[in-house]
């Protein structure tokens, strides 16, 4: 096993780094490295709020309302409610960056990280509006009654309607061959690996009887994954409809009593966030690194942007597109807004005035996060593990939904078809627990990232016609309340 895991990281490594310099090109300002991809995510984020007219803001108490009492038409074409449709969206994007990955952004940018971190998933959550009525605009629906969607669909679209089809399929086959590329390495290989790792920590490291045995755990993991995507989005929706509530409250109740045990840090804590938000340039940058690693670490997390998530609510129940795009805004605030700005009041309150973040302890990304929580409560990282194995087991199963879809798009929907990848996907499921493949990880996160760049220039394009919906659905809405 050990020679083909090296024997393939040689072949691909090459073509992974090359790929990887290019889509995670940076320019150094002020000492940190400030990916180009962040940029152009940031700056549609920031288009999009202020061309939609703070949609962010105006649509977030409609998109509870809808949540909570959908109200859905009976002859309404969809699979899902929107509640599931949420749920699916919100499970591919919560998983270890939010418990980990935080901890690195605030040790790379400063507490000030936080708040940049904030304000990013604030600006997400308008990107996230049009890419995801968009999806249901433009999604199609099959003879059996299931449906596909995604940017693949309203890129080709866009460009089918103005004559130029080929432009149009071109793209969307690029989109959806880079997507099942993809999706079996950050929504695969990453997440299992990860959840095999945190069981056997809890489990006794080089003690437990899981250590040595990744091939064991891989199998039982693909299983239970195979046993709920069998039943495509309906049963992928309906578990994360019961997963995603349970972690989530699991986690913030656990980091809000976490930052109260730690109430005579909080003033202090939340000093130091605004600032070294907007201090001179230090060590770490000041607010120039802040809002690099800020950013950068909220717009990773919540995806805004790559188009994923359109995927998921395409196959709402809904014959309104704009009602989806406002329920998907609630997703950068979940994700972002809530569970990692805890994360990160955990460690700015918690973490900080204890000396973990001394580089003597050696403590970093989740490792980090747990030892805040076990500063208060001992048996605490436990929590970290079961939700990070929850974040993990979550994110597969909605990624299986994203890279089945891009592959339908490019070899149909027949069920063989469809049988041919969950059983491929599966297979990367047990492998991502066996062998260490970095170079495939590292060449999947690439093509991930990749496809933001014709998902937003789909999204202007797209621009204009999404202000126009807006504005109808808001005064036929205003009209009937």
């Amino acid at each position: 096993m050990i020679v083909i895991d090296t024997q393939i990281d040689v072949w691909i490594r090459p073509l992974a780094q090359e790929l990887s310099e290019l889509v995670f090109y940076s320019v150094q300002l002020f000492n940190q490295d400030f990916p180009l991809i962040v940029v152009w995510l940031a700056i549609a984020a920031l288009w999009f709020t202020f061309y939609l007219r703070m949609i962010n803001l105006r649509g977030f108490s409609h998109a509870l309302k809808l949540l909570i009492n959908p109200s859905p038409k009976k002859e309404a074409a969809g699979e899902i409610s929107h509640f599931k449709a949420l749920s699916t969206a919100i499970s591919g994007t919560v998983g270890v960056g939010n418990i980990g990955g935080v901890a690195v952004a605030i040790a790379l940018g400063g507490p000030g990280a936080a708040f940049w971190l904030f304000m990013a998933g604030f600006l997400a959550m308008s990107t996230k509006f049009v890419e995801c009525t968009l999806g249901v605009k433009y999604r199609r629906i099959n003879a059996d009654g299931s449906v596909s969607g995604g940017p693949m669909y309203y890129l080709e679209h866009f460009f089918s309607v103005r004559n130029w089809p080929k432009v149009g399929k071109s793209l969307g086959s690029f989109y959806a061959l880079s997507l099942v590329i993809g999706c079996l390495g950050i929504g695969n290989m990453f997440q299992s690996n990860q959840a095999y790792t945190q069981v056997l920590t809890i489990t006794g490291g080089e003690n437990s009887f899981l250590y040595g045995r990744g091939w064991l755990f891989g199998l039982l993991m693909a299983s239970t994954v195979a046993l709920v995507i069998v039943g495509g989005i309906r049963s992928i929706a309906t578990a994360a409809a019961q997963i995603v509530p349970i972690m989530a409250v699991l986690y913030v109740v656990s980091a809000m009593l976490i930052i109260a045990m730690s109430a005579e840090h909080f003033p202090e804590a939340i000093s130091l966030i605004f600032n070294s938000a907007f201090s001179w340039p230090s060590t770490q940058g000041g607010t120039v690194g802040a809002i690099i690693v800020g950013f950068q670490r909220a717009l990773f997390s919540n995806e805004a942007g790559i188009g994923s998530a359109s995927i998921a609510h395409s196959a709402v129940k809904t014959d309104e597109p704009v009602s989806e795009g406002l329920v998907a805004l609630l997703e950068p605030f979940i994700d972002t807004m809530l569970i990692c700005t805890l994360t990160s009041l955990v460690i700015v309150t918690t973490a900080i005035p204890n000396g973990l973040l001394d580089d003597r302890l050696g403590l970093e990304g989740i490792a980090l996060t747990s030892a805040a929580f076990a500063h208060h409560i001992s048996w605490a990282p436990y929590i970290i593990a079961v939700a990070a194995l929850l974040f993990a087991f979550s994110t597969t199963i909605a990624w299986s939904y994203y890279g089945l879809k891009g592959w339908t798009y490019l070899f149909g929907e027949g069920d063989a078809t469809q049988v041919i990848f969950k059983l491929g996907f599966c297979g990367f499921v047990a492998l991502g627990c066996m062998i260490q493949l970095t170079a495939v990880l590292d060449f999947s996160d690439a093509m991930v990232f990749l496809i933001a760049v014709p998902n937003i220039i789909g999204l202007y394009l797209y621009g204009p016609e999404i202000k126009r919906d807006l504005a109808d659905y808001l005064n036929r809405f205003t009209s009937n309340r």
